[in-house]
């Protein structure tokens, strides 16, 4: 009788690991997450997710960050992602406007995502993003708004293992340090919590 032969996973069934490998995240009380659509048109499969920092769950004035994660699946491997999966995020939070006016938070940003990364054993390759601050002011009839200062991080990279779990926690991370919450790995800065009104 010959041996039996297995069959390769269908990408369907990859998919679906990669997603239960998500489930198992653990992530910080701080953070609401929720399920959003993923984009359509950049990969056969995709799951995405949006997930707001919640002050109410702790006694302090912290402004909300918020932030998404989309995980694209492509057996086929595009040209520039060096392997199938691709996790491509985003995280926001507003800024005393002094803070906004340091040359190097932008840097400072960058780092918190490759730190937080590293510290959980995100194995990944390709990454690239940007980091932004915006600063404005109001006039007219914002005038009374005064001036404000926000920060915002774009990033993408390709996991090389199949655990994504290390993936979404780092980046739930991130989003947590920039809105200014402690703790932090040793060594890393954290911005002070943010005030609601603006300057």
């Amino acid at each position: 009788m010959p041996p039996a032969t297995t069959s390769a996973p269908t990408p369907g069934a990859i998919f679906d690991s990669l997603v239960a490998s998500i489930d198992r995240s653990s992530l910080r009380d701080e953070l609401d997450v929720r399920d959003i659509p993923a984009p359509t048109g950049l990969a056969p499969y995709a799951i995405a997710f949006a997930a707001d920092v919640n002050p109410a769950r702790h006694a302090d004035d912290s402004d909300l960050g918020t932030g998404r994660i989309v995980i694209l699946y492509d057996p086929e491997e595009p040209e520039g992602w060096g392997g199938p999966v691709r996790v491509v995020a985003f995280a926001q939070a507003p800024l005393e406007t002094e803070i906004g006016l340091d040359p190097f938070v932008a840097d400072v940003a960058w780092s918190w995502l490759v730190d937080a990364l590293s510290a959980r054993g995100a194995a990944y390759t390709a990454i690239s993003g940007t980091a932004t601050k915006v600063l404005s002011t109001g006039y007219g009839e914002l005038a009374e708004q005064g001036s404000g200062a926000q920060l915002e991080l774009r990033a993408s990279w390709s996991p090389l293992d199949t655990d994504l779990r290390p993936h979404v926690e780092g980046w739930a991370e991130l989003l947590c340090m920039v809105a200014g919450y402690p703790p932090a790995p040793e060594g890393v800065a954290v911005l002070p919590p943010r005030r609601a009104s603006r300057d």
